[in-house]
Parts: C-alpha cells; sequence; structure tokens
C-alpha cells in the first residue's frame, strides 16, 4: 500500500463515521434504533439483508476453498443462500415483518415469550448471543488477517482497529446506520470486484481465456460443482442451514424484514436479496477459482491467496478500494449482528432478570442501553477474535462452517417454525428438548465422537447432524405432546393472516411482561 491506497481506506472511515452522524438524528427511540421505527423502503432493505450476509471471510476462507476446490465455493455457499433466501421470501420474511407490525416487538426473539415461554425465549436468546459473540469474533480475524497482509500490523491491531470504527456509526446510528452503510458498501463493492474481475480476465489470454482456463493443470476439479469434503450431502445440509439462517435464525437478517412498512415490502426485500446473491457472487468468485494459475498461496489453507493476488495484479487506489471492499463486507455484517444482539439482551434478556430493566429500560434510558449493550458485545467479540487461531477454535473458516452452522440449527428451529401454523402444536416441551438435543449431537459428533472415528467424522455430518436431531424432535414432540392453546394459536394467527392493507410503522413498547396466556400485551402505537 502507498500514501494513496492509504488515503481511500482512512476515507472510507470518515464517511462510515459521517453516515453513523447523520443517522443519529433519525434515532429516536428503541423501535428507530432496532427496527428503523419500520419506515426502511424494500430495496434498501433487501440490499441491506445481502450485504449484511458477508464479511472478509468470503475473501480469507472461502477464498481458501475456491483456491483449493474451485467453483464448489459458489455452489456449496453462495447458492445455498440464494435459494433458501428465495423460499424464505414467502414463507418467512412476511410473517417476520407483522413481529413488529402487529406485535410491536423490536427482538426477532420478543415474540417467544408467548408463543412457548419465558424459559423458552432465554434458552434461545443466551445461546443464540453466545453464538454470535464467536461468529462476529471470526469476521474480525478475518479481516484483520486481510489487513496484515496488506500493512504488515499485527491481527490483533487489526481486530481494534476496524472494531472500533464499526463501534463508532452503527452505536450513534443503530439501524438506519447499519443499512445506509452498507448501500455505500455495495457500491464499493460493485467496482472493486468488477475491477479485480477485468484484471483477472486480462491475465488469462495465455491460459486459453474464460473458457480454455479449464484445462490447465493448477486447476485440475475445480470445475467440479462438488468435490472434497462439500458433497451432496453437505449441498443439502447447507441448504436447511441457510434457509433458516438468512431468514432470521441469525438474528440480524431477521431485522431487516422488520424493518420495511409492510409484509408485502418485506418479500420484495427478500427476493432482491435472493437475485443479488445469484447473481453478483460469481463475479467475486471467478478471480478466486483461477488464483492458482497467478499467486502460490502461503498459508496451508489458501486463505491469503486472495490478497496477494490483489497485490499484484490491481495499481494503487484500486488496491486501496478493493481494501476498502474487504472491510465493508466485515463491517456490515459485523454491525448488524451487534445491533441484532443488542436488541435481543435490551428487549429480551435484561427484563427477564432485573426488575429494574423492565420498568426502566424505556424511551431514552431504554436507548442509551441499546447502544452501550452494543458496543459491549463488539468488545466481547474482538476479545475472543484474538484467539480464533488458537488449538480451540483452529483456523478461521472452522469457525464459520463448523460452529456457526453446526449449533445455528439448534437455536433458529424453535423461532422460525414457531411462525408457521404447521408447527402450532409444538410448544415449549417441543422447542426446549430439540434446542438442547441439538447442542448435545453438536458437542457429540464433533468431540467424542469424531475423535474416535478415523480420520474425524466428515465435514457434512458434523454440521448436518444437530440441525436434523432438532428438526425431528421439534416435529416429533409437538406431534406426540401437542401444546397448543387458544392464546398460542391466536398468535400464530395474527402472524400469518395476510395484510389489511395498512403500512404504517408501529411504536415499540417497553419489553412485554413473562408469558401470561395473554396475546400482544401491548396496544399498538404506546410506549410505557
Amino acid at each position: 500500500m502507498n500514501s494513496l491506497d492509504w488515503a481511500v481506506l482512512i476515507g472510507y472511515f470518515g464517511i462510515m463515521v459521517a453516515i453513523g452522524v447523520w443517522s443519529h438524528k433519525r434515532v429516536d427511540d428503541v423501535s428507530d434504533f432496532f427496527t428503523a421505527g419500520g419506515k426502511m423502503p424494500w430495496w434498501l432493505s433487501g440490499i441491506s439483508h445481502h450485504m449484511s450476509g458477508y464479511s472478509a471471510v468470503m475473501f480469507t476462507g472461502y477464498a481458501g476453498i475456491a483456491y483449493t476446490y474451485g467453483v464448489t465455493s459458489f455452489v456449496t455457499w453462495s447458492f445455498p443462500i440464494a435459494l433458501g433466501i428465495a423460499i424464505g421470501a414467502k414463507l418467512f420474511a412476511p410473517r417476520i415483518n407483522r413481529l413488529r407490525s402487529r406485535l410491536h416487538v423490536a427482538s426477532p426473539l420478543e415474540y417467544l415469550k408467548n408463543r412457548y415461554n419465558l424459559g423458552t425465549q432465554q434458552a434461545l436468546a443466551w445461546s443464540g448471543m453466545l453464538l454470535k459473540i464467536v461468529d462476529v469474533a471470526a469476521k474480525w480475524a478475518a479481516i484483520a488477517t486481510l489487513l496484515s497482509v496488506f500493512t504488515g500490523i499485527s491481527i490483533n491491531q487489526g481486530i481494534l482497529i476496524t472494531g472500533a470504527i464499526t463501534a463508532i456509526y452503527c452505536t450513534i446510528g443503530g439501524l438506519w446506520a447499519d443499512a445506509l452503510t452498507e448501500l455505500g458498501q455495495f457500491v464499493i463493492q460493485l467496482i472493486a470486484g468488477v475491477a479485480m474481475f477485468v484484471a483477472v480476465v486480462s491475465k488469462l489470454g495465455p491460459f486459453g481465456g474464460i473458457f480454455g482456463v479449464w484445462d490447465e493443470p493448477e486447476l485440475a476439479g475445480h470445475g467440479k460443482p462438488l468435490v472434497g469434503p462439500y458433497g451432496t450431502v453437505f449441498l443439502l445440509a447447507f441448504l436447511f442451514i441457510k434457509l433458516f439462517e438468512y431468514n432470521g435464525g441469525m438474528l440480524n437478517q431477521a431485522q431487516r424484514y422488520m424493518a420495511t412498512g409492510s409484509a408485502r415490502e418485506a418479500t420484495r426485500s427478500a427476493r432482491l436479496s435472493a437475485i443479488l446473491w445469484l447473481v453478483w457472487p460469481v463475479v467475486l468468485f471467478f478471480p478466486m477459482w483461477v488464483s492458482p494459475l497467478l499467486v502460490h498461496a502461503q498459508k496451508p489453507d489458501g486463505s491469503d491467496s486472495y490478497g496477494l493476488m490483489t497485490e499484484q495484479l490491481l495499481p494503487h487506489g484500486l488496491l486501496g478500494l478493493v481494501i476498502v471492499g474487504f472491510f465493508s463486507h466485515t463491517m456490515a455484517m459485523c454491525s448488524s449482528d451487534a445491533n441484532a444482539i443488542a436488541a435481543v439482551f435490551t428487549r429480551d434478556v435484561a427484563p427477564a432478570v432485573s426488575k429494574k430493566a423492565k420498568e426502566q429500560w424505556v424511551g431514552n434510558k431504554g436507548l442509551l442501553a441499546a447502544r452501550l449493550t452494543t458496543v459491549v458485545f463488539l468488545g466481547l467479540s474482538m476479545a475472543v477474535a484474538t484467539q480464533v487461531n488458537s488449538p480451540t477454535f483452529k483456523d478461521i473458516i472452522t469457525v464459520v462452517i463448523k460452529w456457526v452452522a453446526g449449533l445455528m440449527g439448534p437455536i433458529a428451529i424453535p423461532m422460525m417454525l414457531g411462525l408457521l401454523r404447521a408447527f402450532r402444536k409444538s410448544g415449549p416441551t417441543a422447542a426446549l428438548t430439540s434446542w438442547a438435543m441439538g447442542l448435545l449431537a453438536f458437542w457429540l459428533v464433533n468431540y467424542p465422537i469424531s475423535w474416535n472415528v478415523e480420520g474425524g467424522v466428515p465435514l457434512q455430518y458434523q454440521v448436518s447432524i444437530p440441525l436434523a436431531v432438532s428438526l425431528v424432535l421439534y416435529i416429533l414432540i409437538g406431534y406426540l405432546k401437542p401444546e397448543d392453546t387458544p392464546e398460542r394459536d391466536a398468535l400464530i394467527e395474527r402472524i400469518n393472516t395476510d395484510d389489511d392493507g395498512s403500512t404504517g410503522a408501529a411504536a415499540v413498547p417497553a419489553p412485554a411482561e413473562p408469558q401470561d396466556g395473554t396475546v400482544g400485551t401491548q396496544p399498538p402505537g404506546r410506549l410505557s
């Protein structure tokens, strides 16, 4: 990097902070901070939904998969995400929007208190928060790894720099700041991605161009859609995982659906995100697929290949823009995660354990609590990030694929399937049992069983078995021990009934009281 690249990078950080300051004016209460007051345009929500699913892990961990295996990085990652979101556009997006517009909640998990009970809500909230700390920590480590390639600074210094900048703009501006910075990041990504694509294609002439390049020995097997540990079972498991995760199971995407004005707009938002996931990653991945022809990765997993290729192929200025693109991905996802977890803590967890929080975290005090929680979450995730490459967590992609994908299912299934009429008989027993047994299955498969299997349990089973256990138990226990009640049925009907044509934003009340058999414990539009 030279002075021009540094100027681009510093200028980007300045713009992000400026957006946060501008967005601060649009945040008057908790509703604005967590759900943009239900006033976000569907197209902005869709772009934000798309961008909040990226991070620098794509340019490190998935770049390593592309460097080693080729197109399977697209077939088993972004394609399942696109398909999962497309399915969820009708199945989940409108129902999640109605959580805000009809039940007047600010956290995706807030409705679980009445859908199941307080214990179920707390189990999912605490486990979801802890998983998100690990997930975001991997993202910080990924961007710090790239930054160290370009600048030579240590990984811990990189974590501190990116985390601090993200904390400033997302803490003061809330979801509005997240969405607006993600819009800017999308434009930056578009320019940087096209520049990298063109630069790589210009080098492929001696290898036969875009279509002839696949005959090169260095790319043997790179054109196969399913290869190595990423086979059919992994693809199907990942499709189910991403169906839940990217439609709200990991919380931050659920907020994008909640932020739109109506259920119909939430559906349009999801469809836009699905199209972007299907088309745009091809442009981003192509340079990674052919990278063995252009660079020799220094890391065993190939995670530094994209960074090395960028340094070699792009002129200064464009190099700085691509580095900004790396930052934009990670900051988009981490800021949206921080906002989502702050919502869960301030709306779901704190009121359940503290009478003071339940009674006083309203109005300005509630907004202050939300901002402080965001800062604390970012700090904890940055601390964990310093340990990502330790023997406990291993490499970046292990954390993202195995831990996050494997643990997400048991947490997301009660939340997501609880929205649907078909699973109305599954109550607290089904939800808690499926959650607990899914987490146990993850531990057994990944550790005691894997230790006693020669070569370890294959990756596709490490991530799919916990989800399968949770799914089967949730459905089976609901059938054997139905716990549907008139109150729960009424709540489900409110979520599933078509819109009545109104699109106005609803104010968000104080956190609801513990489960008492009522539905919609607060009247619309009132802060209390």
